[in-house]
């Protein structure tokens, strides 16, 4: 029989090759069906996620028990309700450290924190109530009694300070996805952040992080409906109206917010004159390989935030068919698994394995991720790898461990890749909106 330690480390080598999700390559590598029973703590069931905002929802709604009129609001039919997929693409330079972030935005509204939770609750025609208190002893008291009475709530809490994705500390107030607390236990609250098992965080550290971003501090959304389905012509009207502003959205003039951000960031790849080409911002390959990782976790789904999302979408577009009883919406699947596939090859380009160095570096995020799925059971070893993780990224931050002659074919090859991703998305959301306007 394969031991523990055995297994776990092929997910996590399965993870940094493929870049999938930890439950994903879980079932992979031990043949799971995926019809293992889900963990249940403190009354709550873990059932993971992709998307930190859809699962977040998904899980808050199955265990207050709403459904639609044919069964759960699953995670990638509420990605729908919610306006689907997004674009976006900036970089960052930041004059105090010399840094240069890039940031990469997949989902509807990626950039208010709040929009698209907000919008599928409405669509939905769900009762929530949402909450910011500026004290932190205020904050912490309303966390406390929402739990006491059993109510989970939808939370923001700042990355760095929450603790278990061991960040540095250069990365404190850069903030974080949201995650569900569900219950407190003594001195610390059970959080899911996706997860497949118990993870607990100090309390202290957990009203912190709730606490240091000043965007959404202390925010917090509590569902209030209970045992409720939502009728079948509000769930049909509230697909449609997600699905057109998934269409209405991409197929926008912004580039930085709509799908012209991929064909500018395909530009600026190899634009040698550009202020903000990459030719010209990283010439002295300072922050470059901190970069290429950012995108690398940014598209692949084993990164924090769960990735392009592509393939989620293409899953919700299979269940709106059933809603709106439109096969032509299953038909279009296809194209965004395919579109899926393409932003793995971009990934791949962006952080080559076969790089002994940019290797181990895929493997340690995997790990961090990995380990956190795993809940508290895996803190020794998220800590033990992201502590080599950022040796490892430190090292190379001004030494990037790939030759100039490499970094340009890598720089070229992503822009051909996005360039090619450009045209299918813009390709595939044309078919979309010809499917809703029949």
């Amino acid at each position: 029989m394969t031991s523990g330690k055995q297994w776990k480390a092929r997910v996590r080598a399965r993870m940094a090759r493929t870049g999938e999700r930890y439950a994903v390559a879980r079932a992979h590598v031990l043949g799971s069906t995926g019809g293992d029973a889900p963990v249940i703590d403190a009354g709550w069931t873990l059932r993971g996620g992709t998307d930190p905002d859809t699962a977040a929802l998904a899980n808050v709604l199955a265990h207050r028990g709403v459904t639609g009129p044919d069964g759960p609001l699953t995670e990638p039919l509420l990605l729908v309700v919610g306006g689907g997929l997004g674009a976006g693409y900036i970089l960052w330079e930041f004059a105090h450290d010399d840094g240069r972030v890039v940031t990469l935005g997949f989902t509807h509204s990626w950039q208010y924190f709040d929009r698209r939770l907000a919008t599928t609750l409405e669509r939905l025609g769900l009762d929530a109530t949402w909450s910011r208190t500026g004290g932190a002893v205020a904050a912490a008291r309303a966390l406390d009694s929402t739990l006491a009475a059993g109510d989970p709530a939808i939370v923001w809490p700042d990355r760095y300070h929450v603790g278990y994705w061991h960040l540095p500390e250069l990365l404190d107030g850069h903030g974080g996805h949201p995650v569900v607390a569900y219950a407190g236990s003594g001195d610390r609250v059970h959080v899911d952040d996706r997860t497949l098992a118990p993870l607990t965080v100090p309390t202290d550290a957990f009203d912190r992080a709730r606490a240091r971003v000043g965007s959404y501090k202390n925010t917090m959304l509590v569902v209030r409906s209970a045992d409720a389905v939502v009728p079948a012509d509000r769930l049909r009207a509230a697909v449609r109206d997600g699905l057109q502003a998934t269409v209405d959205h991409l197929a926008g003039s912004s580039t930085s917010f709509a799908l012209p951000a991929w064909r500018k960031w395909s530009r600026l790849l190899v634009d040698q004159r550009a202020a903000k080409g990459w030719p010209t911002v990283f010439a002295d390959r300072r922050g470059l390989l901190r970069a290429l990782a950012g995108v690398w976790e940014a598209v692949e789904p084993a990164g924090m935030d769960g990735g392009h999302l592509r393939a989620l979408f293409a899953d919700g577009l299979t269940q709106a068919a059933a809603v709106l009883d439109e096969p032509a919406l299953a038909e279009q699947a296809h194209r965004w698994r395919e579109i899926g596939q393409r932003w793995h090859l971009l990934a791949d380009t962006a952080l080559p394995d076969e790089v002994p160095a940019i290797a181990r570096l895929r493997e340690l995020t995997a790990t961090v991720t990995g380990a956190v799925a795993e809940g508290d059971a895996g803190a020794a070893e998220r800590a033990a790898a992201a502590d080599e993780l950022w040796r490892l990224r430190a090292e190379h931050a001004d030494a990037s461990p790939l030759d100039e002659e490499r970094l340009a074919s890598i720089r070229t090859t992503m822009s051909i890749h996005l360039a090619a991703i450009h045209q299918a998305e813009t390709s595939a959301v044309a078919s979309l909106r010809a499917v809703l306007g029949r």
